[in-house]
């Protein structure tokens, strides 16, 4: 029974050719976004199923994802009404429809979710639910092709009425994603088929010389450019190119006003925007659009509108964990240097949608700094959104709490949790990519890449590290035969040094950080590259225009940003903690079982006391000093509210006297 699967599988793989081109190939064969035909695309894609994850930091997290996260969020979407949304439209059940107008998409980010984990790892309770799912959604299908559970004729909601707001292409655009997935990892093209009907539907609508239309909440954007990817038909292209461009405001047949349109970044001229002042997912998700609008189309006004979006972001409006939105009004950009701690609202979604943006910039160009910013925002702004169970979730990641913040399994806006589990699963496919140079090394971890390099030589590389909390990896590089390629390696922008040994015994110390470190050779099977990247505790200070961090510190070892937790220091709190000079550089590691064998650090610091809260609230004379010295604790970021109800923060106080 297992050989007749296996050529079962094997006969579909062999029939299931997307033309691109003057290329063909296999849609298992696809990436996360597909960028191997994309002609303004410095890098390209290297399939999930192509990397196996062996033991290390990643691996627990998305064995839970796919054995709890996934199947309890199901459960919980059948609980509150979302999947019933869809047996409604179909007849299959008498219910009043349930939850937010833009529901439709949390179902179909599960789905994606759950299709990207089957590309890990194959698992039957997880495709028998998926399976499920998407029979109940096409069931509600429309003959037309449309399908939102929002927008029913018998309820009097007009469909396309409402841009601004009702997130019809937003959830247009997961459904195609959601196809997509299920397709290159289920192979099942039966979705992707219903979200083509869809799409094809709205072409016929909307376009230049039709109606208007623009996203409200972009997203369908970057849908689009990849279902051009999957089926090379240039009109998803073009569409894209279309919303891009912006509206005719008098065309349009709803009130909107261009302060609207700035707050949801869409229906105006992408290339017209110079800052992020809107909301956070919506900004981002429009820039990952235009990233892969710009690599298949090469339009430089799109490109030097990505570098100034980027740079406004990067040098003023991310937080030193890699979140971003700092504003709880409208879960918004702010403005320069206005970054918040405690009422930042750093959504885990848009900390999310900064990461693709940084993956995108990076496909594009090979440049590390944007590697850096994807490495911070996954260990630190997204990896908090979720519990070391993976079923309790983050909406917003503030930076400093009093103890009124504790995750959740469900959120009636439920956009985060399926989106944290869909980049959980996508971890394997951000490891590598490869180049007409050779095989380019992202991220650190034990596991075994089986791929090729674009000559189309069979390719194995094994990591061997304890990253991120030891320095050291071990690579194996082991093509089919011998032949000549480069090996990239990401020298991190926290790593003040490294140490790299080539299989010809050299030792090479001239890395340096926020690079791509080129070893190029002629490669045999078993050839080693070893590396020790530098890993001190090391300090780091906010411009002091950010009024918030000013005489402050946080502590970053390797890419974790750390944060003291109230239930490390009883008896005492810790805002009351001051980081003298004396203590500033003393700093042990110890391993906490508790974290899951994460590295916390120990050190010392001067303690208020009595306790500031005892302390007038104004003074014509200096406060009094802190007289005490005790030992405190750092954690890691993303491990905070792990242990229960706490305070926490991540700046600390700097006694700079």
């Amino acid at each position: 029974m297992r050989a007749r699967c296996v050529l079962f599988v094997c006969a579909f793989w062999s029939l299931s050719i997307i033309a691109y081109g003057q290329t063909e190939r296999p849609i298992h064969d696809m990436g996360l976004i597909s960028t191997s035909s994309s002609p303004n695309a410095r890098l390209h894609d290297v399939p999930i199923r192509a990397v196996s994850l062996g033991d290390g930091f990643w691996l627990p997290r998305l064995q839970a994802n796919q054995q709890h996260s996934i199947p309890e969020l199901y459960q919980l979407l059948e609980q509150h009404g979302v999947i019933d949304n869809f047996r409604r439209l179909s007849g299959r059940k008498k219910v009043d429809r349930r939850g937010y107008l833009f529901t439709d998409s949390d179902l179909f980010k599960w789905m994606e979710a759950a299709a990207l984990s089957l590309q890990s790892n194959r698992d039957d309770k997880v495709r028998a639910l998926l399976d499920q799912a998407v029979e109940e959604v096409l069931a509600a299908q429309g003959e037309d092709g449309y399908l939102n559970t929002y927008h029913v004729a018998a309820d009097g909601i007009q469909r396309f009425s409402n841009f601004s707001d009702n997130h019809e292409l937003y959830c247009l655009g997961h459904l195609i994603q959601a196809g997509i997935a299920y397709f290159r990892g289920a192979g099942e093209r039966k979705l992707l088929d219903a979200a083509i009907r869809y799409a094809d539907y709205v072409l016929s609508l909307f376009g230049p010389d039709k109606r208007q239309c623009f996203p409200g909440h972009p997203e369908i954007e970057m849908a689009l450019v990849e279902l051009y990817r999957s089926t090379g038909e240039k009109k998803y292209l073009d569409f894209v190119g279309y919303l891009y461009s912006g509206i005719d405001l008098e065309r349009l047949e709803e009130k909107v006003s261009k302060r609207h349109l700035q707050y949801t970044f869409s229906g105006i001229p992408f290339t017209e925007r110079k800052e992020l002042r809107s909301h956070a997912v919506r900004a981002m998700y429009a820039c990952c659009g235009a990233a892969d609008y710009y690599m298949e189309t090469g339009d430089q006004d799109y490109w030097q509108t990505l570098q100034t979006l980027w740079r406004d972001m990067t040098q003023y409006k991310i937080y030193v964990t890699g979140g971003v939105g700092s504003r709880y009004s409208g879960e918004a950009f702010g403005l320069p240097y206005e970054l918040p701690n405690e009422r930042a609202y750093t959504e885990t979604c848009a900390a999310i949608g900064a990461m693709m943006w940084n993956w995108r910039m990076l496909q594009a160009t090979g440049d590390a700094k944007y590697a850096d910013w994807f490495e911070r925002g996954l260990y630190n702004g997204f990896l908090a959104g979720v519990s070391f169970s993976g079923t309790q979730y983050f909406y917003r990641n503030p930076l400093t709490s009093y103890g009124d913040t504790q995750r959740q399994p469900w959120y009636n806006c439920t956009c985060c949790p399926p989106n944290v589990e869909r980049t959980l699963a996508s971890i394997p496919g951000y490891m590598y990519s490869t180049s007409d140079e050779g095989i380019w090394v992202h991220l650190y971890h034990t596991s075994t890449l089986k791929w090729r390099i674009e000559n189309g030589v069979p390719l194995t590389l094994k990591q061997e590290t304890a990253y991120p909390w030891r320095g050291q990896v071990l690579l194996t590089v082991a093509p089919a035969k011998s032949c000549e390629f480069t090996v990239l390696l990401h020298i991190p922008e926290w790593a003040p040094g490294a140490v790299i040994w080539t299989p010809d015994g050299a030792m090479h110390d001239d890395a340096q950080p926020g690079t791509y470190y080129k070893i190029r050779r002629r490669w045999r099977k078993g050839d080693q590259i070893r590396m020790i990247l530098d890993m001190p505790v090391r300090l780091i200070y906010a411009n002091p225009r950010v009024r918030e961090d000013f005489s402050s510190v946080a502590v970053m070892r390797g890419p974790i940003v750390y944060c003291l937790e109230s239930i490390d220091h009883p008896g005492y709190s810790i805002f009351d903690l001051i980081k003298g000079p004396e203590t500033m550089q003393t700093f042990t590691l110890q391993s906490e079982t508790l974290l899951y064998n994460a590295v916390v650090l120990e050190s010392e610091a001067s303690l208020y006391q009595p306790g500031l809260e005892t302390a007038p609230l104004y003074e014509y004379n200096r406060i009094h000093t802190p007289i005490k010295k005790v030992p405190v604790t750092f954690i890691p970021y993303y491990s905070w509210a792990n242990r229960g109800r706490s305070q926490m923060q991540v700046w600390m106080p700097e006694k700079c006297e």
